[in-house]
């Protein structure tokens, strides 16, 4: 293959765990972020979860995660802007990314899960109704650490007042977690990199790939700002070459529990049918799919509720026998560390 249909691939997940044992489910996580970066995957991204076991604060696991690693990129997959305040977020991203040493993909979202459970633990009611997109705005304008007012007098001496600690670039690096022609459009319209699930809006298509593909051609369409442009794609891929026999039986009630969403929209949203089978196959739906382009960004979303061994198994087969094939070589310092 002369041209890489794959650049850049990584994984994301929700770092599940027991309800009576978080340390060790989060620890089993930190683990795997490890194995990733060993491997030579480029990107390694948590989800951020409300109500759900698990992880409810992906900049607080990722704080953690810049100590356990040195060279993979560390992404928020993302985080929903509707419950934050966005110079808070801003404060806690630059944090992040100068303990990862400017590792950090800062993706966030428009939503607000379980709106209505946790509304009246959150902000008073009336911010509640601000839209989305201008919470997204004002975060932007915060990582941008523009001066807010007159030098301020602090221990350190005057300083000029702006959100901190103040990376610089950092809002170049930030991705939008969108599926809507919204979303879409709008992140090109900031500057902004997208990154897409396995889910996505209709918008008049019959098929999920072929709607997919759209939002991306609109995207790079409309891309404006300093920014480079930047799509990434998630795809949920079970390989059984090397899994055990308990392995293929909850791989194959995974994939066939989901088989179902795929067949016809639900509320103008289109589902992608799970890559699930040999390296071989997997290998020849990522070749065929149109959204997988050689400038694409691949991100494995790892199934919930799976072992640190399955997920390891998983991430193995696809780095050892599904990327090679499209034209994917490992991160430069996973090869330098396997020559040493």
């Amino acid at each position: 293959m002369t041209t890489p249909k794959i650049i850049e691939a990584g994984f994301t997940l929700a770092g599940n765990y027991p309800e009576t044992d978080p340390a060790t489910g989060l620890e089993d996580t930190l683990r795997l972020f490890e194995f990733a970066e060993e491997i030579g995957l480029q990107v390694a991204g948590i989800r951020q979860r409300h109500l759900e076991r698990g992880v409810s604060s992906a900049l607080t696991f990722l704080a953690a995660a810049t100590q356990r690693t040195e060279a993979i990129r560390l992404e928020t997959a993302v985080v929903p802007l509707g419950y934050e305040t966005p110079f808070r977020l801003a404060e806690d991203f630059g944090t992040v990314d100068a303990l990862s040493k400017g590792r950090l993909n800062v993706g966030i979202s428009s939503s607000a899960p379980h709106g209505a459970l946790l509304r009246h633990l959150g902000r008073i009611e009336d911010e509640g109704d601000i839209d989305a997109y201008v919470l997204i705005a004002r975060f932007l304008e915060a990582l941008e650490g523009r001066p807010l007012g007159e030098d301020i007098h602090t221990p350190y001496g005057p300083q000029t007042p702006r959100v901190q600690p103040h990376i610089q670039g950092l809002r170049e690096r930030v991705w939008l977690g969108g599926g809507s022609a919204r979303s879409v459009r709008w992140a090109a319209e900031q500057g902004l990199k997208l990154l897409l699930g396995n889910i996505t809006a209709a918008g008049g298509a019959d098929d999920f790939e072929t709607a997919q593909r759209a939002h991306i051609d609109d995207y790079y369409a409309h891309h404006t700002g300093p920014g480079a442009p930047a799509v990434g794609v998630e795809r949920v891929i079970l390989p059984i070459d090397s899994a055990t026999t308990a392995q293929r039986e909850r791989y194959t009630a995974f994939a066939e529990s989901r088989q179902a969403r795929t067949e016809q929209a639900t509320n103008g949203h289109l589902f992608q049918e799970d890559l699930f089978g040999t390296a071989d196959e997997i290998a020849e739906r990522l070749l065929a799919d149109p959204s997988i382009d050689g400038l694409t960004e691949l991100r494995v979303a790892l199934p919930y509720a799976l072992s640190l061994d399955d997920y390891r198994q998983i991430l193995s087969d696809i780095r050892h026998a599904v990327l090679p094939r499209l034209g994917w070589a490992p991160a430069a310092s996973a090869l330098a560390s396997t020559a040493a």
